[in-house]
């Protein structure tokens, strides 16, 4: 079994984004690994495993707008399964 089940991606568009302040929120307050949060002030890509997607996706969409937003089941993944 997997530590952090979900693959969390998106993008998120704004203003005054700082992907150093994003990624360091991200990690001290949602339990995950593998974050990779890039981009400039305007968009940033969001790729985190975690347990609860959920809470990512509420933070990240009070920053602007989030889209092209994927969860991938990696549990389901690894069993062969769609994910």
């Amino acid at each position: 079994m997997l530590e952090y089940r979900y693959d969390t991606q998106m993008l998120i568009e704004g203003e005054d984004l700082d992907e150093d302040e994003i990624g360091e929120y991200i990690t001290e307050h949602f339990q995950g690994d593998c974050l990779l949060a890039v981009g400039d002030e305007e968009l940033i890509k969001i790729h985190y495993h975690t347990n609860e997607p959920w809470k990512v996706l509420e933070y990240c969409a009070s920053l602007g707008e989030i889209y092209d937003i994927v969860i991938e089941d990696m549990e389901r993944q690894s069993k062969g399964l769609k994910g």
